[in-house]
C-alpha cells in the first residue's frame, strides 16, 4: 500500500526555511519506505491546528504533527487533537515516550496524543527534531499495519 502522509509543523517562531523538524519527519519516515507527504506550517493556534490536521486526514493515510506538545501556555497540539479523534491510540505515544528514556530523562515532558481521525492515523510529536527521530522510530514498524489495517476497502480519495 503506498501511503500519503500528512506533515504538520505547529510554531509560532518558525517559518518553511528554518523548520527542522518537519523535514525530519519525512526524513525518517523515509527510512520505512514512506516517500509521498504533503506539509504544513501552522501557529500554535487550536483552530488552526484542527483545521490543518482536518483538511490533511481528508487526502492522507497519516498526519503526523510536530510542536506544540509541551507545558507552555502556547503548547496546544494535544487539545486541538483530541476533539477530532474517533478512536485512541495512546498505546503509540506511551512507546514513544517509553523509548525515549533511553536517550533522555526528559522524554515524558510530551504531552502527545495519537488515535484515528476520519480514517487516518494522527500521531503528535515534540517539536525538536531529535525527538521526532525517536519518536517515529520507536513506532515505524508498527505503521503499516496500521494503515493498513485502517484502511481495509477504505482509502483516502480512493487511492489504494
Amino acid at each position: 500500500m503506498a501511503a500519503r502522509i500528512g506533515v504538520i509543523t505547529v510554531s509560532d517562531s518558525r517559518s518553511t526555511q528554518d523548520d527542522l523538524s518537519g523535514p525530519m519527519v519525512r526524513q525518517t519516515l523515509a527510512e520505512f519506505g514512506y516517500n509521498d507527504f504533503e506539509s504544513r506550517l501552522v501557529r500554535d493556534e487550536i483552530e488552526e491546528i484542527q483545521a490543518a490536521i482536518t483538511e490533511l486526514c481528508a487526502s492522507c493515510h497519516a498526519v503526523f504533527t510536530t510542536g506544540g506538545t509541551g507545558f507552555s501556555p502556547r503548547d496546544v497540539t494535544p487539545e486541538a487533537t483530541a476533539p477530532l479523534l474517533e478512536k485512541r491510540a495512546d498505546s503509540l505515544c506511551e512507546l514513544m515516550r517509553l523509548r525515549g528514556l533511553t536517550q533522555t530523562e526528559f522524554s515524558h515532558l510530551s504531552r502527545g496524543i495519537a488515535g484515528v481521525c476520519h480514517g487516518a492515523l494522527v500521531v503528535n510529536l515534540p517539536g525538536s527534531p531529535k525527538a521526532v527521530l525517536q519518536g517515529i522510530r520507536a513506532i515505524g514498524k508498527l505503521l503499516m499495519p496500521i494503515l493498513t489495517n485502517l484502511h481495509e476497502g477504505h482509502c483516502p480519495a480512493n487511492e489504494c
